[in-house]
């Protein structure tokens, strides 16, 4: 399985349009020891030749014209065979409106995040210029489910949808409780094949069924939006805490890098990172810290097969 992060940061990307905390201004003058990076988003694909992409971030474009291997190989077409939705965030799932070009979409996602995405949205109207653009395939919880290609082909690929901590998007904030569908984390692998990828790019905190999806993967990608709880505090952007944006800070006492440097996965790799985190400065101790306990830091175009 081949694997190409397309996006590694978190909602407003880095930097962010309207941010001129010391990390943006850095990046945008070349003073700071960092790459930018576009919204959160990964292509996976079994062969090299058709693949999957998990989440829809509203830099798509971009991203599709960055990587040649997503580029049409006929006057009208795409290798990309589905869209995989972790949640309904719009940093997650916007880019859907951007591929309304006429072609056939499929994807992936839980029933709750497609009621998010579908149900009174006359935008989506736009994704329905002719019969069957869109075809939605429900994932259910805890169930393996292949992915398939063009006329009901199997891909090679099955993924299993986890429930992981987390909330309901912005948009649809309090207007039902949060369920085990609105947030999920993906377990990817080849059929019969034993190396296994772990998505999980939005945790609230632990869990047992978490920590089982973990376990069994070869490599994981995993939220790393912020370092600390207070970290738009300190950055002066803003009040929030990580933890009432429903993210699990890594550094701390009470942080996720003591739990993600206990796992066995071989790679563990931290993407969804805030502009406001000091671990995109590549100079910075806290980007040490993680490197010390195993951690990697996902950039644009990071690409590994297992």
């Amino acid at each position: 399985m081949k694997v190409r992060v397309l996006g590694s940061a978190a909602g407003g990307g880095f930097p962010q349009w309207n941010c001129g905390c010391r990390n943006c201004d850095g990046v945008r003058q070349g003073t700071l020891n960092a790459k930018p990076r576009t919204q959160e988003s990964l292509a996976i694909s079994p062969d090299g030749k058709h693949w999957y992409l998990i989440n829809a971030s509203p830099d798509i474009h971009r991203q599709i014209q960055e990587f040649p291997s997503l580029w049409p190989k006929e006057t009208r077409g795409s290798p990309i065979e589905g869209i995989i939705l972790t949640n309904g965030d719009m940093d997650h799932c916007l880019g859907l409106l951007s591929l309304r070009e006429s072609h056939p979409l499929v994807i992936y996602a839980t029933a709750a995040v497609m009621r998010g995405f579908t149900a009174g949205n006359p935008m989506y109207r736009t994704l329905e210029r002719f019969p069957g653009q869109v075809t939605w395939k429900l994932l259910s919880i805890g169930i393996e489910q292949s992915l398939t290609l063009s006329r009901n082909r199997e891909s090679g690929l099955s993924i299993v949808a986890f429930p992981a901590p987390g909330k309901r998007p912005i948009h649809l904030a309090g207007s039902e409780p949060v369920g085990p569908e609105d947030n999920i984390g993906l377990y990817v692998r080849e059929a019969g094949a034993t190396p296994a990828l772990a998505y999980f790019p939005s945790v609230a905190g632990h869990s047992g069924p978490l920590a089982e999806a973990l376990q069994g993967a070869t490599a994981i990608l995993f939220d790393g939006t912020f370092w600390s709880e207070g970290e738009m505090q300190e950055a002066g952007v803003g009040n929030a805490q990580a933890r009432d944006m429903a993210h699990w800070p890594t550094g701390g006492i009470q942080g996720s890098l003591a739990f993600m440097a206990g796992l066995a996965p071989r790679r563990r790799i931290l993407t969804h990172i805030n502009n406001t985190n000091p671990i995109l400065r590549e100079d910075a101790p806290e980007r040490a810290e993680a490197k010390s306990a195993g951690l990697e830091v996902a950039w644009d175009g990071m690409e590994f097969s297992l």
